[in-house]
């Protein structure tokens, strides 16, 4: 085996690792995609003879070409849609398959995505790095051009931002899962009462449907408001099919082929306390959803 045969294998070794490190960096599947990608054109190209740990050599790549897109994004407010909500990672209810399952089971939950926008590149590479995947403020600090303790600083003030703002959904996915059926029976019903009953009274309802669906982004909040919007659900009713959404419970809204909507649920205590739904056609299309529709 030549040295380009053993690091190509080294690399595929860490492949589902560093996509897992370009998605909680971008939320973006096909940038995170596309980062691993680069990250590979990169390493190609260098002299690995001296590299003593090779998942870590790998990981600054993809840290720091993920770290550029960030501030890409951040000179280019006009691509930002607000609200926001970041790819969902959607797999099939009854568990993903093998070639999904090692970044599914290392994935986090939508709502905690949707937090990590709102942080400042440097932040989120501090946070996403050393919270999520252990990696020393010592390596992290040449990343973002601070020192250690600098970095350590980023990492805490990311932490205090994130903290109550996302919540964690319940480990039991039949509780997820019937909070979510509950929510569908209900708005299918027309029963608002209902449907306010399975809502914790701070939940919050983000929709994203893209430059083509202005419209339908919204941010909403309170169970009486949420109630109220999630009524006009009654229609999606015969085309729900369960998923899950981030690891959670969540549904596709597919009618045949076409697919409307993905909607994530956290679900805390047998309530929704979060509904996220991505109805963008555009970046829908660029979701693999087959296994949910087909037949």
């Amino acid at each position: 085996m030549n040295d380009r045969d053993y690091l190509a294998q080294q690399f595929e070794a860490q492949r589902t690792r560093l996509r897992s490190v370009a998605y909680r960096m971008l939320g973006s599947l096909s940038e995170a995609e596309d980062a691993v990608q680069e990250a590979w054109l990169r390493c190609s190209q260098a002299d690995t003879d001296e590299i003593e740990n090779m998942q870590a050599w790998l990981t600054t790549i993809v840290a720091r070409i993920s770290l550029n897109v960030l501030r890409s994004r951040n000179v280019r407010p006009e691509a930002a849609l607000d609200p926001h909500v970041p790819d969902p990672l959607v797999s099939p209810a009854d568990g993903p398959d093998p070639e999904q399952q090692a970044l599914v089971a290392d994935a986090v939950g939508l709502a905690l995505q949707v937090v990590l926008d709102t942080l400042g590149p440097a932040e989120r590479l501090a946070f996403v790095l050393h919270d999520m995947f252990e990696i020393p403020f010592e390596q992290i600090a040449p990343i973002v051009g601070r020192s250690p303790t600098a970095a350590r600083q980023l990492a805490s003030r990311a932490r205090r931002r994130i903290r109550g703002q996302a919540p964690v959904s319940d480990s039991d996915l039949i509780t997820q899962r019937r909070a979510v059926d509950a929510f569908f029976a209900a708005a299918h019903d027309g029963e608002f009462d209902r449907l306010v009953a399975v809502l914790d009274p701070d939940v919050a309802l983000r929709s994203d449907g893209g430059a083509l669906r202005s419209a339908s982004s919204v941010v909403i909040h309170g169970a009486e408001a949420v109630a109220a919007r999630a009524m006009t659900f009654a229609r999606f009713a015969p085309y729900v099919r369960p998923a899950l959404v981030n690891g959670a419970a969540g549904v596709v809204v597919a009618d045949g082929d076409q697919i409307r909507a993905v909607i994530g649920f956290t679900v805390v205590g047998g309530l929704i306390v979060e509904v996220n739904a991505l109805s963008d056609p555009e970046r829908l299309s660029q979701l693999d959803l087959g296994a949910l529709v087909d037949g």
